[in-house]
């Protein structure tokens, strides 16, 4: 197998196991705060182990500690507001909202990078917007989740955008791992301000401790070092179209886990199929529009 094959390979199985956080949401027991915190504990750790273990050099500027530590606390947001809308609504309604991603891009990278606004962005963005029109028309009783979902995933476009100017300069894998020690100072700031930290969860039944600690470390830590890796033979194009497959992993993935709690209306999965079809065209869009 060659090497562009075989990091195929790899970024499917790691779009696989992002889809499988979806699932981790909904089984693990204890609400999303004091969830994301130790998820972002045990990828932070597991991540340091693995710079100790080969070495790496992790020293980093003062400025550019400022920026990945601020960074973290809208990873740590996205990852809240993300399980907060898994436990209210389901797995499939969450990540079809997550995948909106893609329309809050659209809007947001032009006003942040101050570039121009191409008329087939807005396009994409109104077919998004009718696709989640749909779903908040005939899921009602998920408001709340929608809510929480379309709000994760403007998050999520935060600091991608954010992020994309960074590794220009920094290693990815470096500005992951501070990210995610922010993203722990700043859960752990607001948890001593409510009060909950000292009512911390830490005697967690042997379940969640398991699923915790595969959401923490594959779900994160590995798959975020071997998302990465592929990049270096892989095109843009390629790793946003298998990227793109994550809510479609994890709606087959809670369909098997939960069965019947995933049945949603008709109306559902028309607005479901409007939004998947549009982030898959987009990147298609995008490259003809760049080769023009």
């Amino acid at each position: 197998m060659d090497a562009t094959k075989k990091n195929l390979l790899i970024l499917h199985l790691t779009v696989f196991v992002w889809g499988f956080t979806g699932v981790l949401g909904k089984v693990i027991s204890i609400d999303a705060v004091p969830m994301v915190w130790y998820r972002v504990l045990i990828a932070s750790v597991t991540l340091f182990t693995w710079f100790t273990v080969t070495k790496k050099n992790i020293k980093i500027t003062k400025k550019q500690f400022i920026q990945f530590f601020l960074t973290g606390g809208i990873v740590a947001i996205h990852w809240i507001f993300f399980f907060h809308a898994i436990k209210v609504s389901t797995v499939s309604v969450t990540l079809v909202c997550l995948s909106s991603f893609t329309l809050f891009t659209a809007i947001l990278e032009p006003l942040i990078k101050k570039q121009p606004v191409f008329i087939g962005d807005i396009l994409v963005g109104l077919l998004i917007i009718v696709g989640i029109y749909m779903i908040f028309k005939f899921e009602s009783q998920y408001t709340l989740g929608i809510i929480f979902g379309l709000m994760a995933a403007f998050a999520a476009s935060l600091f991608s955008i954010i992020n994309s100017t960074f590794v220009q300069k920094s290693e990815p894998s470096i500005i992951g791992f501070y990210e995610l020690v922010g993203g722990l100072f700043w859960i752990t700031l607001y948890r001593l301000y409510d009060g909950s930290f000292l009512n911390m969860p830490f005697n967690l039944i042997t379940k969640d401790w398991l699923y915790i600690a595969i959401l923490g470390t594959f779900c994160t830590s590995v798959a975020y070092v071997a998302g990465v890796s592929v990049m270096r033979t892989l095109s843009a194009f390629r790793t946003a179209l298998v990227t793109n497959l994550e809510p479609v992993y994890g709606i087959i993935l809670a369909f098997i886990f939960f069965k019947d709690k995933e049945q949603m209306t008709g109306g559902f999965y028309i607005g479901a199929s409007i939004i998947l079809a549009s982030i898959f065209l987009y990147p298609i869009y995008k490259k003809k529009k760049n080769q023009l």
